[in-house]
């Protein structure tokens, strides 16, 4: 385990502690030296982490203590490069532009030691198949969805038919290279998923939709539930 992983683990058992915690205790879970666990204690407080400790009581967190939020684990600094490696070759190309400027600003921002973590992760996504392509800003679908705004889509059905739908959307699903818009559709009065690359264009509309978007993601888990569950 890395010096910065003890540190950032020494923290998380005091402040999940209700009680001083001993040193011998400290070291026998980081499966450590006491000599090591006293430096690694005496690092800590010279950052001004507000640790107390006495002879034979323990080690003690002030409650009033935040971590800085970039404390990282290198598991999660994995999970990190992993999910941002994943989104830069699925999602459209301006999301895909954020993760790697993701990537760019947590190896700015997190102690030298880790960088090679995110730089160079020892887990990568690969794609076998190239992901679809759409004739629309991705921007627009994605600021829509956090606005709670309706979009007026014209879509290309299974059928080959252009039809013009109002709907809701709700999330981006990502499903073998296939990206869908889960939606609420004012035509069909249920909910309707459609893929992205059959989206000739979209329009945003003027109004915002009435329902609550966790209410109606809701209910989509409850209809495709039911369905699962009749299908059996």
């Amino acid at each position: 385990m890395r010096r910065t992983e003890r540190l950032f683990h020494i923290i998380q058992i005091l402040r999940s502690s209700r009680s001083p915690v001993t040193g011998r205790a400290l070291a026998d879970e980081l499966e450590i030296s006491l000599r090591t666990l006293y430096r690694d204690m005496a690092e800590l407080m010279a950052q001004r982490v507000p640790i107390t400790g006495e002879a034979g009581t323990g080690y003690v967190l002030d409650d009033a203590y935040d971590m800085p939020p970039l404390m990282l684990t290198a598991d999660e600094l994995e999970a990190a490069a992993l999910g941002a490696a994943w989104v830069a070759t699925q999602a459209d190309p301006s999301l895909a532009r954020s993760a790697r400027d993701l990537v760019a600003k947590l190896s700015a921002a997190i102690p030298s030691e880790l960088r090679p973590i995110i730089l160079d992760a020892g887990v990568k996504p690969i794609a076998t198949k190239p992901p679809t392509s759409d004739q629309f800003d991705g921007v627009i679908l994605r600021r829509a969805i956090r606005s709670r705004t309706k979009l007026q889509l014209t879509y290309k059905d299974q059928s080959e038919q252009l039809t013009t739908r109002i709907i809701w959307p709700l999330f981006i699903a990502y499903l073998d290279k296939v990206r869908y818009i889960v939606a609420w559709c004012e035509s069909r009065e249920d909910y309707r998923h459609f893929r992205t690359d059959r989206v000739h264009s979209m329009e945003v509309q003027s109004d915002k939709y009435p329902a609550r978007r966790a209410s109606l993601i809701k209910g989509w888990e409850e209809t495709i539930a039911s369905k699962r569950q009749a299908s059996k």
